[in-house]
């Protein structure tokens, strides 16, 4: 498209701006996590008002495809990865199909006393036992995700024993102990990063993350698994589908 403000089109001004700056971003002229021009060499390249410019630097940064940075400048958003929520397609098995480099890392894997909210989600009685896997996810060597899974213990004596890092986890749970996804219940909401997180995703501690709770239920009814993923806010966009049956 042209680069040239049109004053006497039908288009208003802002608008002509804001579609000349889409396509600088979305050509690659505008490179992710650069700086553009500041709003005075806009203003001087296209004859507009500071007010204008900044207005529409503004509605970019609102729809995140620009960082505001104080006293550093406007800088391209860097670009997110798009996936389906991992319950109906695994996050590593998505980016694999879209040529990333996906590598885990397995922080820790052990038995333990289910917590609370663990126990509330997977109906266990007081004292019940947990595998709780702790994995990390990175992405072209990028941390992306911090991945915590607990499954009673009774239902996969031995899990952490198991390959779980090159092995996807539900793989394991239905090849090796016959537990299959029937339904998922998800929430999904916007945290600040801190503690362990923070520091595994490489965040400075009020960062946003993104963090998606799992519980998954097999055809018999049976809850097996509930898991957290904090995602790095600025990496990642989920997108679900839902269809009626």
């Amino acid at each position: 498209m042209t680069d040239v403000i049109e004053r006497d089109s039908a288009t208003p001004i802002y608008q002509q701006l804001e579609d000349i700056f889409h396509a600088k971003i979305a050509s690659g002229e505008w490179a992710p996590e650069h700086r553009i021009p500041s709003e005075n060499e806009l203003n001087r390249e296209y004859s507009l008002s500071r007010m204008t410019i900044r207005g529409v630097l503004n509605k970019l940064a609102g729809d995140g495809l620009l960082i505001r940075v104080a006293g550093k400048g406007t800088f391209v958003a860097p670009q997110k990865i798009n996936a389906v929520s991992p319950a109906y397609k695994g996050i590593r098995e998505q980016l694999e199909v879209l040529g990333y480099d996906i590598a885990t890392t397995l922080i820790s894997t052990e038995r333990v006393p289910a917590p609370t909210r663990v126990r509330e989600h997977l109906n266990l009685p007081a004292g019940a036992e947990v595998i709780a896997v702790i994995r990390l996810r990175t992405v072209d060597g990028k941390p992306l995700s911090v991945h915590r899974s607990f499954v009673p213990a009774s239902l996969a004596p031995g899990l952490d024993q198991l390959d779980v890092v090159n092995e996807q986890l539900c793989v394991v749970l239905e090849d090796k102990f016959n537990l299959s996804m029937k339904s998922v219940s998800e929430d999904l909401e916007v945290i600040v990063a801190e503690g362990t997180d923070a520091k595994l995703l490489e965040l400075r501690k009020g960062d946003p993350a993104l963090l998606l709770t799992d519980v998954i239920t097999n055809p018999a009814g049976t809850a097996f698994e509930y898991s957290t993923i904090v995602f790095r806010g600025d990496t990642v966009r989920l997108k679900f589908d839902y269809k009626r049956e």
